[in-house]
């Protein structure tokens, strides 16, 4: 049985929750006898389940994998002025303590930390992790692996989102004290690091475990550390408003640079040929056999998951449909100015990018600048969820990739020794499956020569490539506050933005001012002017479509999301830095009894 099966059936015991408790306050689980929990492999199993079962919750599912991620240089929440307690807040960087997803977010993490807590101290209480039985000693040890690093993965969250937060690594007991303080984003990085870094090594490979990628692995416990010591050695806000990096970091970059070799070394695999078939198996349900590139998905079983819902290709669906696949939209766009960064030949534009949606007759129709989230599309799923569903599509979510390791790699190795042939060859590993082979001497060789001329140009590459390699997976924001360059990216986007516009407008630009666009014989949507400007279509069969000329505003020079979506991220309480760090939810300031308050970062409540 697939793990994603047995979440949408876990006992309701282990993940029972009361909504009247503090936050860290144990729940139902913690009457439970722990010593029979974890006596034997298969409830061991339930118990740890029980914290991917968060995952399920609208606090990762809507939250944390997308709507959470604010604007970048790659994507933006339009919120226009309309607010809602929720996302658009959030995307506007000005969400107070009350805002609803905030305090969805922080209550579920700490509840997915609190049974990680728990799961650990039952599995290393139970004398199994030295069991005489070799599969009982195996087992207890890599689900003690998956505790810790899940819990790593909700502390690396809150310390993107909250900053300094309250530090718990003990299961809780009846009587013990639930208030915490806050402790040093970097000092619990530090400690979730070296927790995974103790236990990695007792885990098992994908091959060993029953659930896949649909389960973590040492494959992904290696790439965590990488992607957290890159977190800890990263810039971060200060409560003074300052984007500063600690004086330990290259030490941190060496952490990175020795745990992604290692998985290089121990667990190589070729990357698959076809970017685009990576999110396809997604659409279809497909869990791939054998080393694949992507190291863990979340599981959503059929009826869970927003992808395909609130993200991805925009279909249009109900009662009137003449296809039975239900509705879906994107709640965050990609800005022209993305598309046409990429290479014309590079085959990751298209699957990343989606310039059309699925109507209710069943047909494709571009979207103008409204680009979505192409990597998934609910019309693609095996079997109809039906015409009026929208939520549920049981499709995966990505949570790593082997490229990604490859690119953590020739950063840290960059940051440390400049882009030797080491740094070079994780480059161009990632890079040639973006092109033809034919093309790889111009678009590879010489494109990889050219950005290694300093450690400086090789970054600047480094930056640009992993935009191109996970546009849409929604991890750019933390890579722009980790690199200190969040306002910076913002500011030239804008920037761009505007004078793709005005070249529209002004008749002197080379793009597309129009695009010209049709569904072919077979129904496959075709653009003639993917990034190029042309006068007019050869046939009266094609289509036009506004595109570039469509954020020109006639009143105000520039659409207003333009003018205002942006804003914030470069004009916010300090001029030239983002506040990205949020205030922590009221009802866990009101029930800390004055461990919690909201100071520092100009927040007004």
């Amino acid at each position: 049985m697939k793990l994603k099966l047995i979440l949408a059936i876990i006992p309701i015991f282990i993940i029972a929750t009361s909504c009247d408790k503090d936050f860290l306050e144990p729940d139902s689980i913690s009457t439970f006898d722990l010593d029979y929990i974890y006596s034997n492999v298969d409830d061991a199993r339930n118990g740890v389940n029980a914290v991917y079962s968060y995952f399920n919750q609208d606090a990762f599912r809507s939250r944390l994998s997308n709507n959470m991620t604010g604007s970048t240089d790659i994507e933006i929440g339009y919120h226009n002025g309309e607010y809602d307690n929720g996302r658009r807040e959030i995307w506007n960087l000005d969400a107070l303590a009350s805002n609803n997803d905030l305090n969805i977010v922080w209550t579920y993490a700490y509840r997915a930390i609190r049974d990680a807590n728990i799961a650990i101290k039952g599995i290393t209480n139970s004398g199994n992790l030295n069991s005489t039985d070799v599969n009982v000693k195996n087992t207890f040890n890599h689900l003690l692996g998956e505790a810790h690093t899940l819990r790593a993965y909700w502390y690396s969250m809150l310390a993107f989102h909250f900053g300094d937060v309250p530090y718990v690594t003990e299961a809780p007991v009846a009587g013990a004290n639930f208030f915490f303080p806050k402790t040093n984003r970097n000092e619990i990085l530090a400690n979730e690091i070296q927790a995974l870094i103790d236990i990695e090594a007792n885990m098992q490979w994908r091959e060993a475990v029953p659930f896949s990628i649909e389960q973590v692995t040492r494959e992904y416990t290696l790439g965590m550390i990488a992607r957290l010591a890159l977190q800890r050695g990263g810039y971060y806000l200060t409560p003074e408003l300052n984007m500063v990096r600690d004086s330990d970091y290259l030490d941190y970059y060496n952490i990175a640079k020795q745990y992604s070799k290692k998985l290089i070394d121990l667990k190589d695999r070729p990357l698959p040929t076809d970017f685009g078939q990576i999110f396809l198996n997604q659409n279809k349900l497909i869990v791939p056999a054998g080393d694949d590139e992507i190291l863990f998905e979340v599981p959503f079983a059929n009826g869970g998951g927003d992808v395909g819902w609130n993200i991805g290709i925009r279909v249009d669906g109900g009662t009137d449909a003449k296809h039975a696949y239900g509705s879906g939209s994107n709640y965050m766009a990609m800005p022209p100015t993305y598309y046409l960064s990429f290479d014309s030949k590079d085959k990751r534009r298209d699957v990343t990018c989606g310039l059309f949606k699925v109507t209710v007759e069943d047909v494709n129709e571009h979207v103008g600048i409204n680009i979505s989230q192409a990597k998934w599309n609910r019309r693609l799923l095996p079997t109809p969820p039906g015409r009026e569903s929208a939520k549920g599509t049981g499709i995966n979510w990505p949570m790593m990739r082997y490229s990604d390791v490859l690119l953590m790699y020739a950063e840290a190795e960059n940051e440390l020794n400049g882009p030797t042939s080491e740094a070079q060859t994780a480059f161009k590993r990632v890079r040639q499956r973006a092109f033809n082979e034919e093309d790889w001497a111009a678009k590879v060789d010489g494109y990889v020569t050219q950005i290694s001329a300093s450690k400086q140009t090789f970054f600047d590459a480094i930056v640009d490539e992993r935009a191109w390699e996970f546009g849409g997976e929604m991890i750019r924001k933390y890579e722009l506050i980790r690199w200190g360059i969040y306002s910076e990216k913002i500011q030239e986007t804008v920037a761009d933005l505007k004078v793709l516009a005005d070249k529209a407008f002004n008749g002197t630009g080379t793009g597309p001012d129009y695009m010209y666009w049709k569904n072919d014989t077979s129904g496959k949507f075709v653009i003639l002017n993917p990034d190029t400007k042309i006068l007019a279509a050869p046939d009266d069969t094609w289509n036009r479509e506004s595109f570039l000329l469509r954020m020109h505003d006639d009143t105000n020079t520039y659409q207003e999301w333009i003018l205002n979506d942006y804003n914030n991220y470069y004009n916010g309480p300090k001029p030239g830095v983002v506040r990205y760090i949020f205030p922590i939810p009221i009802n866990a300031i009101e029930s800390s009894q004055g461990t919690l308050a909201n100071d520092g970062y100009q927040f007004t409540n």
